[in-house]
């Protein structure tokens, strides 16, 4: 399957965008600029617009997934819309009881730790992403030139929830799964892998410009583990965009010891965390690979003059990748003054 005539892609929309051009390798004149989590929490517009309705109702409410997508794109003009969505949308759409718990993230009913378990999943029915492709057909139409960016979590991060309950600052029970039953650990990452790849793949078809797979814990590994027991994974998932010509983006947090890896199970771009330069990430990738990044997100918090500062270190040392596309290191924080992002994109904007 190839892309249907009429994405963005194809009838000429975005294809040629700053946003999908810097993420092909091709450095354009003005350096592309959105942020992850710029869509949500941080704007009073979105916190009215959610007031009485759960996270997980409105991502699978297409006008209202939709107008929280656009909210961003209106206020800052960043170079793209990033589909206002929960890495744990397909495993609910699954039919996994999980539910976004305020101040604590997503949590699940009953974690999935044996063998019985994951043979009990079920695999995601297409008809299900039906209020995915309905809200992300209805923010294209709206967005016109500017790409929007497709959503999803990796199979590790998937796999993390599902096996811990929620959130865990080591995925140790998860990490314990992975060596004390292989088997099982494979054919539960099979199963995120195909859910999250099949969410990715039907934002793409609806016309999502490009595609960005998040592996928020991917930092809790070492390069072993994420070669042996994660990245096939990850490859599977990104395979499900197998004839969509796309730019596809892998995101790690603490990724710094898996960069290359990352990038080898299919990746175009590869987004960096605060952790490390620009410059030290593109030598560790080896060189010709665009990235994406890493405003460090405590810095939004800081003196004008510090951050600007730190922008301007940035975009310097994304000169060393063919390409760079602005970002933060990680979301934004809930209590960042959107002000302050507006100000950051006129800089970036401003500086070439």
């Amino acid at each position: 399957m190839s892309l249907p005539v009429n994405h963005p892609l194809v009838d000429g929309r975005t294809a040629s965008s700053n946003l999908v051009r810097a993420y092909r390798g091709d450095r354009p004149a003005t350096t592309p600029v959105w942020f992850m989590r710029q869509a949500g929490r941080s704007l009073p517009e979105y916190r009215n617009l959610r007031l009485g309705t759960g996270m997980l109702d409105a991502c699978l409410t297409p006008e209202l997934a939709s107008e929280i997508t656009l909210q961003p794109v209106r206020r800052h003009g960043v170079d793209a819309a990033i589909f206002f969505s929960d890495i744990v949308i397909p495993v609910k759409l699954a039919g996994v009881a999980v539910d976004i718990v305020p101040g604590r993230g997503p949590v699940l009913e009953h974690p999935i730790r044996t063998a019985a378990d994951v043979a009990a999943l079920r695999p995601l029915e297409p008809e299900a992403l039906a209020p995915i492709a309905e809200a992300v057909a209805h923010t294209v139409a709206e967005l016109g030139s500017t790409p929007l960016i497709g959503f999803a979590g990796a199979p590790f991060t998937l796999a993390s929830y599902l096996v811990e309950g929620g959130p865990s600052k080591d995925q140790q029970r998860a990490r314990t799964l992975m060596y004390s039953d292989p088997h099982t650990w494979a054919a539960l990452l099979n199963w995120c892998a195909d859910v999250t790849g099949e969410f990715l793949r039907v934002q793409v078809l609806a016309g999502a410009s490009a595609a960005q797979l998040f592996d928020s814990w991917v930092g809790s590994l070492s390069e072993q583990q994420y070669v042996r027991r994660v990245a096939p994974h990850s490859k599977r998932a990104l395979s499900a965009l197998r004839g969509l010509d796309v730019p596809k983006v892998h995101f790690g947090v603490g990724s710094g010891e898996v960069l290359k890896a990352m990038h080898d199970v299919g990746a175009d771009a590869i987004g960096v965390d605060w952790r490390i330069p620009l410059d030290e990430a593109e030598r560790r990738l080896g060189g010709g690979v665009p990235l994406q990044g890493n405003i460090d997100p405590a810095l939004l918090g800081a003196p004008w003059h510090v951050l600007e500062a730190h922008v301007q270190d940035v975009l310097q040392r994304g000169l060393a990748a063919p390409a760079h596309v602005v970002n933060l290191g990680h979301g934004v924080p809930p209590d960042t003054d959107p002000n302050v992002l507006t100000r950051i994109v006129s800089l970036v904007h401003g500086a070439d």
